[in-house]
């Protein structure tokens, strides 16, 4: 029976949509996808829960009676590493981790690590806290995607722990991991299938810790030294002075609300830094008002408000350097802020001394009669 001309059209049509589907399910994977082509048994499971937990990273799992977990995770991939750990705190450090990549010669590897520190040496390759069972992990890439595929073995049944997701795009060398490109912590119901949408905020952090860092940290030891070592190019110091002021407190009120935002979703225990916060916040709130509430300069009680004015300075700028650092510290910052800080300090220290002994220098060698000393910080 000979098939119609039209017939032959519509099944090539629908042979080419078939082969077009296939090729795209190949290159994107979705909770719907078929494991069984490419993954062994468990973890092709269909009893596996599915869910879409951050950008373009899938996570399957299937645990039994006995607390084992079947873990599959799945990411668009072209190069690097990546990457699940478990975290008691939802922080990397103390978390242990599986990883996984495809390495230049096409070889798979999968491997689990301690992340005992911030740097390279703190991350120990085949070492953690996960207890693995005798099933071999897989690495697959499949299409555009790869495949984190192993089981883990927990002591009491999983319900919401913290995971850490986190992937680099530099393939690991001799089993160094480079640094991450981008990285989440969630809570995630593995009772129920079902992902708890309490992501940790690194950005509001990290716009917490630059703001304060400029704010505080930066802007207002430079107007504090633009008031001690300019005051002979009147009245441009006063201009500088007021500006980089307001300016550093605009900006450091700006990272104390980043901030309270940001307690208001981790709840942290870190009083001391909250404490500090609020004592600077409070101090420089004051400076600002004593600006408006200046006594003119032949006032009997200008002597008076210039001593507050510059001790309550000081005290603000140093309790202000202090938090910095111990925000730098209890953050579990990268190197990149020690070092840019540090180096600021620095600066600021030697340029200061220097600067001290020039003003004393001019000041010895003064031969007015009732020649004063400029005066310092916060001067207006």
């Amino acid at each position: 029976m000979e098939i119609p001309r039209q017939a032959h059209g519509a099944m090539s049509m629908v042979f080419a949509m078939l082969v077009a589907t296939a090729a795209v399910d190949a290159q994107m994977d979705a909770c719907g996808a078929d494991l069984r082509a490419f993954l062994p048994s468990p973890f092709s499971s269909s009893r596996l829960h599915c869910a879409p937990v951050w950008n373009n990273f899938i996570l399957r799992h299937w645990q039994n009676q006995d607390n084992i977990i079947s873990i599959i995770l799945s990411a668009t991939y072209t190069s690097g590493w990546v990457g699940i750990g478990f975290s008691n705190d939802g922080k990397m450090v103390a978390s242990s981790a599986m990883i996984g990549w495809i390495d230049n010669h096409g070889r798979a590897y999968i491997k689990q690590y301690y992340l005992g520190g911030q740097t390279s040496s703190g991350v120990k390759v085949d070492q953690g806290n996960l207890l693995t069972t005798d099933t071999p992990p897989a690495v697959v890439l499949y299409g555009d995607n790869i495949y984190l595929a192993f089981q883990v073995n927990f002591s009491v049944q999983l319900a919401q722990p913290n995971i850490i997701l986190a992937s680099s795009a530099i393939t690991p060398n001799t089993f160094h991991l480079a640094e991450h490109d981008d990285k989440t912590t969630l809570s995630f119901d593995f009772s129920s299938g079902d992902p708890v949408s309490t992501y940790y905020p690194y950005q509001l952090k990290r716009n917490h810790g630059a703001l304060a860092m400029f704010g505080w940290g930066i802007l207002l030891p430079l107007g504090a030294i633009v008031a001690r070592y300019l005051r002979h190019k009147d009245p441009l110091w006063y201009y500088l002075h007021v500006l980089l002021q307001f300016l550093g407190y605009i900006i450091g009120l700006a990272g104390v609300v980043a901030g309270t935002a940001l307690y208001n979703r981790i709840h942290s225990n870190f009083t001391m830094h909250r404490g500090l916060g609020i004592s600077v916040l409070a101090l420089g709130s004051l400076q600002v008002i004593a600006f408006f509430l200046h006594p003119n300069p032949d006032s009997k009680t200008r002597k008076y408000w210039n001593r507050y004015h510059h001790w309550s300075g000081r005290l603000c700028l140093f309790l202000a350097a202090v938090n910095v650092a111990l925000g730098i510290e209890i953050g579990g910052a990268n190197m990149s802020w020690k070092v840019i800080y540090g180096a600021f300090i620095s600066v600021i220290l030697i340029t200061v001394t220097f600067l001290e002994i020039m003003l004393w220098n001019r000041l010895a060698k003064a031969s007015t009669p009732g020649f004063q000393m400029p005066t310092c910080s916060f001067e207006s």
